[in-house]
């Protein structure tokens, strides 16, 4: 799909879609319950209908009426297929290993895109470790037995999801289990999002000290009713626009949400920003700003929009600890890098850090490449609107990976785009 996107004056309301990183966790955590859950404010983006449809061959019974799931958690661990596929879904690949081992099957794990070209030694080495049956090649990812409780070390520097799919595993083990987190311990946010998902679902976990997780063993999921709250990573596209281009209300959010991506509100304030707190939300202003320095370890998601927003302030802008966009669904400092001086932008980096200069006649005279990363054009697309010359970026369609009615929303609030 073709996007072709004009600068517009955008103004009104956006209400956020649901966080996709509280839905996996959400509907994991009631598929592995015994009993019904209900969950509501779910938007069925493709890696969220990766998540259901493999704890869906894992047993769960799962209804969709609307945006509301209706939950049946499994009864004992059998998976229907010998094959789960995750898509482009590193969270449900990532969560879903260690939880599919305690079927004791051998089981493959399969995707689409870059998704198993992803580093997943984390699980590898503890799979050997515990000497285990672990293979990965490209055609994907087979294990055949289950994980068991002990000690485990794990790097504070690497991907939270592989932490959180240890703790959705192992309260469910024979005995207790510690998670030793090598600092320095990077998205802990993330890891305390699952924290807190499991707490809802009645399963205890507790800090030992700042890199220590103490896992009781032999719990077990219980029923729970819970709404998704808005996504402060999908906001941040709204609000950057909103402090570059014109005012916005941005609703739809919990002020006092533990996402990582929260950050977005107070990197904004730090670049000028004018923002207030609303019922529900923020109203983010117009504003003169100016490029600062931004540390990314707690919040890579935002690596891409962030790019956008040094572009428009005046001065540099570098952006630390952003290592871990490399390995995303694309590189997306690399991504961001080749798209951005299409627009005549100053641009450069090295491994973990992005240095950037205001572009001041932001004008785009090349197609626009996705990367088929669903980040990458939502943030071309807000560079877009408050540009100069329309544009066009191929392979718009990554969006449905999660935010499938991204451009829809953007048309509400009066910005032009065109699909085809």
């Amino acid at each position: 799909m073709q996007a072709t996107i004009t600068p517009s004056k955008v103004s009104g309301a956006i209400c956020i879609p649901p966080s996709k990183s509280m839905a996996h966790r959400a509907i994991i955590c009631a598929s592995l319950a015994k009993g019904r859950s209900i969950i509501e404010h779910v938007e069925y983006s493709k890696d969220i209908l990766a998540t259901m449809d493999g704890m869906r061959k894992l047993g769960a019974i799962i209804t969709q009426e609307h945006d509301r799931l209706i939950i049946d958690g499994i009864q004992d661990f059998h998976c229907e297929s010998d094959e789960v596929f995750c898509n482009e879904s590193g969270s449900t690949l990532r969560f879903f290993i260690p939880i599919f081992s305690l079927c004791h099957q051998t089981l493959t794990f399969t995707g689409a895109g870059r998704l198993l070209q992803r580093p997943q030694k984390v699980y590898e080495d503890i799979f050997h470790e515990q000497g285990l049956y672990f293979s990965q090649n490209d055609k994907g990812i087979t294990i055949k037995e289950s994980l068991k409780p002990g000690e485990y070390h794990i790097k504070g520097d690497i991907s939270s999801q592989f932490i959180s799919g240890l703790l959705f595993t192992l309260p469910l083990l024979s005995k207790d289990s510690i998670l030793h987190i090598e600092p320095p311990f990077e998205s802990r946010s993330y890891v305390d999002l699952t924290l807190e998902m499991l707490e809802l679902f009645g399963v205890h976990v507790s800090y030992k000290d700042d890199h220590t997780l103490w896992i009781p063993g032999n719990q077990s999921y219980q029923p729970h009713d819970y709404r998704i709250e808005g996504d402060f990573s999908q906001l941040a596209f709204f609000a950057v626009l909103a402090a570059i281009s014109s005012d916005l209300d941005v609703t739809g959010i919990r002020h006092s949400s533990a996402q990582g991506d929260k950050a977005i509100i107070s990197i904004l304030k730090d670049f000028g920003a004018k923002i207030e707190e609303i019922e529900d939300g923020y109203h983010i202003s117009k504003s003169s700003l100016h490029g600062c320095v931004i540390d990314l370890a707690n919040c890579p998601d935002l690596g891409p929009i962030l790019c956008v927003l040094a572009m428009y302030a005046q001065g540099e802008t570098i952006i630390q600890n952003a290592q871990r966009l490399r390995i995303k669904e694309s590189d997306r400092i690399a991504a961001m890098e080749e798209e951005l001086r299409k627009f005549g932008v100053d641009i450069h980096s090295n491994e973990d850090t992005i240095f950037i200069k205001e572009c001041t006649h932001p004008i785009c005279k090349e197609t626009l490449s996705g990367h088929n990363d669903h980040r990458i054009v939502m943030a071309l697309s807000v560079a877009l609107l408050c540009s100069e010359q329309s544009g066009t970026i191929e392979g718009a369609q990554a969006i449905s990976k999660s935010y499938p009615t991204f451009f829809e929303d953007v048309t509400r609030i009066h910005g032009k785009v065109e699909c085809a």
